[in-house]
């Protein structure tokens, strides 16, 4: 048996990922309590208001000025999938979309031929902190898909699937999956019909992992020949991974083919997202939140959205948020209104 191990780099931000994915950003803010207006109630002085990235006392404004977030800006050709496991979004795009979700919820939006989104952080609860947490990972679109309609999509996290896998010495796994087979979840949850984690053969998988101390569970190997993956360990003090011991925060490349032991060290919880996928194979041209194949596309996507906004703006300004009622919902373009079966923790 090889070393399943390709190779461990430290974490930065964003998280370095590899095709088909086009980076992962984590999130993790310590936002204090609320002030009423959803905003943060305490002093933003010394913040670069509209680009704070400081992490200043555990947080970030981001490009938001009374609420943190990011305000509306435009997307092309290729996919977000943004998991909330603390805190809540408040999501508004110009298809005339929205939702407000949180507590284990996931919304993946295939941009396509273009879209503008909005998303922001509301901070509701005005008496005690109101931390939030999150992924959102670029997944790219093949050439023939890049200009598709744009798709709003939530998977709620009730519905997410869920296993529990228990050692010898009855120390815990718990896995979810966003997408993909693993372990008793053979009837994963429906990706956008354009995604290429919708094709055939792509075996793209997003699976989070947590470790109770002491755990040991075992990976299993990639259903496809050519697949690649990535096991980003983020929380906990240490992991044993293959035999070999990881002591820092890292992203692990792992030979895909290979089955691969995770055990957890003695101190305390491991956290773990995998990302995995056959490569699209083929060329990236980026500018910003534009992702092309080449950069007369680039070029192209530019003009569109200085002609047409990508279908304009329906909202009354750039940075929209839902009200003071945490309940989660989701409205789409057709008007239809969806809410989750119950209220996540």
């Amino acid at each position: 048996m090889t070393d399943p191990i390709v190779q461990i780099k430290p974490l930065g931000f964003p998280w370095e990922t590899i095709d088909p994915f086009l980076f992962c950003a984590y999130h993790d803010d310590a936002y204090p309590a609320g002030n009423g207006a959803m905003g943060p109630a305490v002093s933003l002085e010394g913040r670069a208001i509209g680009q704070d990235f400081s992490r200043k006392d555990g947080w970030s404004m981001y490009h938001g000025e009374d609420i943190p977030g990011f305000p509306g800006h435009p997307h092309r050709g290729f996919e977000t999938v943004t998991i909330v496991r603390k805190g809540l979004i408040d999501h508004a795009d110009s298809l005339g979309a929205a939702a407000r979700f949180g507590g284990g919820d996931v919304q993946w939006v295939t941009a396509g031929q273009g879209i503008v989104h909005s998303e922001m952080f509301p901070l509701l609860n005005p008496e005690a902190p109101n931390p939030l947490e999150l992924f959102q990972i670029w997944l790219n679109l093949p050439a023939r898909n890049k200009m598709v309609a744009p798709h709003f999509t939530m998977l709620w996290a009730e519905d997410v699937p869920r296993f529990t896998a228990t050692d010898d010495a009855g120390r815990t796994t718990d896995v979810a999956s966003v997408a993909g087979r693993i372990g008793p979840v053979d009837a994963p949850l429906d990706p956008p019909p354009d995604s290429w984690a919708a094709q055939d053969g792509s075996d793209v998988a997003i699976w989070t992992i947590r470790m109770a101390p002491g755990a040991r569970w075992t990976l299993p190997a990639a259903q496809r020949q050519g697949t690649r993956r990535s096991l980003y360990f983020f929380k906990g003090a240490s992991v044993t991974v293959g035999g070999r011991a990881v002591k820092s925060h890292a992203a692990i490349e792992l030979h895909a083919d290979q089955a691969v032991e995770l055990v957890n060290g003695d101190a305390e919880v491991s956290e773990f997202l995998v990302l995995q996928g056959k490569p699209i194979a083929e060329p990236v041209a980026q500018y910003g939140p534009f992702v092309m194949n080449t950069q007369a596309e680039i070029a192209q996507a530019m003009a569109d959205y200085r002609r047409t906004q990508f279908g304009g703006w329906p909202w009354k300004d750039e940075a929209p948020v839902h009200g003071t009622d945490p309940a989660r919902f989701a409205k789409h373009p057709d008007g239809r209104e969806e809410r989750p079966n119950a209220l996540a923790a």
